[in-house]
């Protein structure tokens, strides 16, 4: 018998998927991350990954909306990802709200209760947890802001002419 072959008994949907994620973290990454900014632009932000921060730490995903609102969302693709990494706590003060994006099966309740909790994949995303608001520093929100337009303009003039 080849366990291999679908229609096993041995092979179910939950294995299947339980396998595939075990091989391709960075692709169960990778489709939070999109489902995650696909959400900010729902919701009239935009967005920008690998964010460099004033601290030298990198998020995953921020997001800036018209009133200057800025959310801050780390993904995290399996639970051992998350025990092994603490630097998270790092990026909460340069944000309005710091939440956790997640795939659907991961165990969402192992999350801290003091941060914001969103189910991604890569279409779309939903809040299952609100993160807590506290409000930037005027300063360092104006410093955040002029980072982000810098970045951003420095990526769409890379993509304009890649000379740059």
């Amino acid at each position: 018998m080849n366990i291999s072959n679908s229609g096993s008994p041995f092979v179910t949907p939950r294995t299947r998927r339980a396998a595939q994620v075990r091989a391709a973290p960075a692709a169960v990454t990778a489709a939070v991350t999109r489902g995650v900014a696909r959400w900010f632009d729902d919701m009239g932000f935009a967005s920008l990954t690998e964010f460099k921060l004033g601290n030298g730490r990198r998020a995953d995903v921020v997001g800036l909306n018209a009133d200057g609102t800025i959310l801050m969302v780390e993904v995290k693709s399996t639970p051992e990802d998350f025990r092994g990494d603490a630097k998270w706590l790092e990026y909460v003060p340069y944000c309005d709200g710091f939440s956790f994006a997640v795939p659907p099966h991961f165990p969402w309740q192992i999350l801290p209760a003091s941060c914001g909790v969103v189910i991604a994949d890569a279409h779309s995303a939903a809040v299952v947890r609100e993160a807590p608001r506290h409000a930037l520093h005027p300063a360092r929100r104006k410093a955040l802001t002029l980072r982000f337009a810098l970045s951003a303009g420095q990526r769409l003039s890379s993509i304009v002419d890649p000379r740059v």
